[in-house]
């Protein structure tokens, strides 16, 4: 009964409040920030895939340096790469953030369509952050592709039509100075004037580029549209702070000076030359790369990353491995070394613990940046000696939009691309279907 003024009393019909009270679920809140992260040549699954349960499960061999983390990674184990047409490795790269074949050579030889860091990035960090998205990469281009992007070495789409290929970032000092230069105090007076005007400058091609769109037929006035959107994105990022944080720092620097970031221009087809000094950087290089997108996502520059450790062909020697070939040697080129290849898939895992553990250990106000974060780890085959695309070594990591971790769970002969829509949906993209239609299916179930 509601008693109003008067005190006439009105009843009210039986509400379903009135009854016995049930348990809310809340539905859980998007994830905040997403990573990818590509290591090259797949994986021996023998040596990849847990033991036991769900819920109760042993890491295997390569896996197991992620044991500190296990709590946060969800195993994702059966998947086919089915999307994947085309040139081996290549059909494989395109295929694994954007669930599409690989087109003619008369068309580039890229994919047909986004790559879902890019969709997430127009969602969540497009317009709202200094950077849309970060894409680096360490000892990139090697071999065929002679230290330049080819359908062998990007992972990367726009999520407008054409969907060109994004190169990474490959040099770690000028991605320091960009990312965390405005960290510093102590900038000059000079430096403000010279950002002040490369601000006006874009100001006025912002305003002439709206007064030619008005004028133009729908194609162009889109062409148009598009450009005005990255000019827009360049002028947010520039001098753009970071967020004033505890969470915000500048990452240690590292000495570089011994790692070349254009080494592919000088390589060749098949791996012989050997460019020691910038492989033996990898290791410190890669550790500099994953501390700058670590804080790039804490200081709020971005909310979308991407790393590759390397590209299809991975045509560079691993000596802190103590191995004198080239990974691809010892995938296939040389016949396929289990042995070795195991060594390199293993650091490769201790390289995801250090992510893990670095994004755990940042704050965000009561939680960690893991917390709101998703991390997809992936390749772009499953068996390096045949390039086998079934049952990927997928990962995902973090607890952004309710993905449940600590868990090991399979999904016999299913399309990747189910996957990659069920990321989108954990960042509050409603979509069913993702990249190539007839190898999708729907979201997986049992995420969240």
């Amino acid at each position: 009964m509601l008693r109003g003024a008067g005190a006439i009393a009105v009843s009210l019909p039986w509400l379903e409040i009135m009854g016995t009270e049930r348990p809310a679920h809340a539905q859980p809140a998007p994830a905040r920030r997403f990573l990818a992260v590509y290591t090259p040549g797949g994986t021996g699954m023998d040596r990849w895939r847990p033991t036991g349960t769900e819920t109760s499960f042993t890491l295997g061999p390569i896996l197991a340096p992620l044991a500190p983390v296990q709590d946060r990674l969800l195993v994702v184990d059966g998947l086919d790469m089915k999307s994947a047409r085309g040139e081996q490795h290549q059909a494989g790269i395109i295929a694994w953030l954007t669930g599409t074949s690989q087109e003619g050579a008369s068309n580039g030889g890229y994919g047909r369509g986004p790559s879902i860091d890019q969709v997430i990035a127009s969602r969540i960090s497009a317009g709202r952050k200094a950077k849309a998205s970060l894409q680096l990469a360490v000892r990139w281009a090697t071999g065929k592709s002679h230290g330049l992007m080819s359908p062998m070495n990007v992972v990367n789409f726009e999520d407008t039509a054409p969907h060109s290929p994004i190169p990474p970032r490959l040099d770690p000092v000028e991605i320091f100075a960009e990312l965390f230069g405005t960290l510093n105090p102590g900038a000059s007076d000079d430096a403000a004037l010279r950002l002040s005007r490369k601000r006006s400058i874009l100001d006025f091609l912002d305003g002439r580029y709206a007064a030619l769109s008005a004028r133009l037929g729908a194609a162009d006035k889109q062409k148009i549209d598009q450009h005005l959107t990255k000019l827009r994105e360049i002028e947010l990022s520039l001098g753009s702070a970071p967020a004033a944080a505890g969470a915000c720092r500048v990452p240690t620097g590292v000495d570089t000076s011994d790692y070349d970031p254009s080494s592919g221009l000088n390589a060749d087809d098949n791996g012989a030359t050997v460019d020691a000094s910038t492989d033996a950087a990898i290791p410190k290089v890669g550790t500099l790369m994953t501390d700058m997108l670590v804080m790039a996502l804490a200081c709020d520059i971005t909310a979308v990353g991407t790393l590759q450790w390397s590209d299809t062909e991975a045509k560079h020697t691993l000596p802190w491995l103590n191995l004198t070939e080239n990974h691809h040697f010892y995938q296939h080129n040389g016949g396929y070394r289990p042995v070795e290849c195991a060594r390199i898939h293993t650091w490769y895992s201790q390289q995801h613990l250090y992510l893990l553990q670095e994004m755990e250990k940042v704050d965000m106000g009561g939680h960690s940046l893991l917390d709101e974060s998703v991390v997809f780890f992936g390749s772009e085959i499953s068996d390096p000696a045949t390039h086998a695309k079934k049952d990927m070594p997928f990962l995902l990591a973090g607890g952004g939009g309710g993905l449940r971790a600590g868990r090991w769970v399979h999904y016999p002969s299913l399309p990747h691309n189910n996957l990659l829509v069920s990321i989108l949906n954990l960042f509050g993209d409603p979509r069913t279907r993702f990249g190539s239609l007839e190898h999708c299916t729907g979201p997986l179930t049992n995420l969240t």
